[in-house]
């Protein structure tokens, strides 16, 4: 075999051990990916039982036969599992958001209400179900964790895309939608935020409908005012 011959079989078997490797690389990848969900779920069974504060890194790693050694591969602290688990409670939210802010077929005052409704829903019924996890994302509002941050901006987002298209439809008059969406958002914050939820459980009125109707009605006139700009207001 000449030189350039054997270059090149050097070269073809460079290439097949690299091969192995990133598919050893991608599977070590996915395997943790599955490991961390698994870790995540049984969190999630053990704060429905026993509450977010009472369950230990132990406990959870005890349930999966893990030890605290392993499971710190995956999770630095048990905060990190604490905003993991709430991550998933809120991300189910904003997937049930998505869901009505792409049902084109409905009108986006309609979508608007089923929005809020659904929140306002899901939220209630993990009060009266699911205390303990309702006591996790009542944490996440009181320490002001980054992931309920990203979550309200991410809602506000689809409340913009509902407006937008309504605006484009001729439902809506033109405007600002991401700032309409902002002032919607705020005026019926007690129907998505879960303690304002809770707090204000018992109070007939307003309802739901109502304060949208109101902020709908304002929609209407406020499309048109001339708000100040920042500099302006400097």
């Amino acid at each position: 075999m000449d030189a350039k011959s054997k270059i090149g079989v050097r070269a073809s078997q460079l290439g097949e051990a690299l091969g192995r490797q990133q598919k050893k690389r991608a599977k070590r990848k996915l395997t943790d990916k599955g490991t961390r969900r698994l870790i995540i779920g049984e969190a999630e069974r053990l704060f429905r039982e026993i509450g977010f504060q009472k369950t230990t890194v132990a406990d959870i790693a005890r349930k999966l036969h893990m030890s605290p050694t392993n499971f710190y591969r995956f999770f630095t602290a048990k905060s990190e599992i604490n905003e993991a688990v709430c991550m998933d409670l809120l991300g189910k939210i904003e997937a049930e958001a998505e869901k009505i802010a792409a049902s084109s077929r409905i009108t986006a005052t309609r979508r608007i209400r089923n929005l809020f409704r659904s929140v306002e829903n899901i939220h209630s019924k993990q009060y009266i179900r699911d205390r303990n996890l309702y006591d996790l994302i009542e944490a996440s509002i009181t320490n002001k964790w980054t992931i309920l941050r990203l979550h309200n901006e991410r809602m506000v987002a689809i409340l913009v895309q509902i407006i937008a298209s309504g605006m484009a439809s001729g439902e809506f008059p033109l405007g600002d939608a991401a700032l309409m969406a902002s002032l919607v958002n705020t005026a019926c914050i007690r129907f998505r935020d879960p303690r304002l939820i809770v707090e204000h459980e018992g109070e007939p009125e307003p309802t739901l409908d109502q304060m949208i109707d109101f902020c709908f009605a304002a929609m209407g006139g406020a499309m048109i005012l001339d708000f100040p700009s920042k500099e302006d207001t400097t």
